[in-house]
């Protein structure tokens, strides 16, 4: 999924391009997304779009993503908020090994925003994490990723808040291709009302053409 571009080559189209992922509304009718590319440094962005009058939209980047071994790179997914107001999602790769991060935006004062990576992922636990975030009922984040894990196949993870903004991951299933699990997991996930997950792969399976799959989480 990552890119093979050289830094060179990133355009620095500031407000970003190639945007893939679908938006989100806050309660004031701001509009928020990311894009892939582009921003100050090439690697991608948060944008938001404030509605002014006559139809007119005012766009404010939050964050322009870097390649500084810390950051993450390409956020391919959309962003969901919690409630207080905080904005989350993922970036296909960056951080520390270059397998990709989960991220918060925070708000600050006169409309800045801080960025904080709660996650670096780092091969055995996910690598390139394409799908938005889940919570649950006591503020647990949720995702998967398209490969890593123990198979390489990619997983299904858990962030879980601690003191002092550290978030502690578990991964909850390791993808396998036996022909009978799917793989390549690359869509969010939902919960039913007895706080299982239910999500898709786009391979594996018993034909290899995906799989609907579900995990019991108690």
């Amino acid at each position: 999924m990552g890119s093979k571009r050289k830094d060179s080559q990133f355009p620095r189209e500031k407000d970003g391009y190639d945007p893939w992922a679908g938006l989100i509304f806050d309660t004031a009718g701001n509009l928020y997304g990311t894009t892939r590319w582009g921003g100050v440094h090439g690697y991608g962005t948060v944008f938001q779009l404030a509605p002014g009058a006559n139809g007119a939209w005012t766009e404010n980047i939050l964050h322009s993503f870097v390649h500084n071994n810390q950051d993450g790179v390409e956020p391919f997914a959309g962003l969901i908020f919690d409630t207080d107001g905080n904005l989350y999602g993922t970036t296909l790769e960056g951080g520390s090994y270059a397998d990709g991060t989960v991220f918060q935006l925070a708000p600050e004062a006169k409309g800045k925003w801080k960025e904080g990576v709660l996650h670096r992922f780092r091969g055995r636990d996910g690598v390139h994490p394409i799908a938005s975030l889940i919570f649950d009922a006591t503020g647990n984040l949720y995702g998967t990723t398209t490969e890593g894990g123990l198979y390489n196949y990619g997983t299904v993870f858990r962030l879980v808040p601690g003191a002092n903004g550290a978030w502690t991951e578990n991964v909850l299933h390791k993808f396998f291709d036996n022909h009978q699990d799917g793989f390549h997991a690359g869509a969010a996930l939902i919960f039913d009302a007895a706080g299982n997950l239910y999500g898709t792969t786009a391979e594996g399976g018993a034909y290899d053409y995906g799989t609907v799959f579900e995990i019991v989480t108690h």
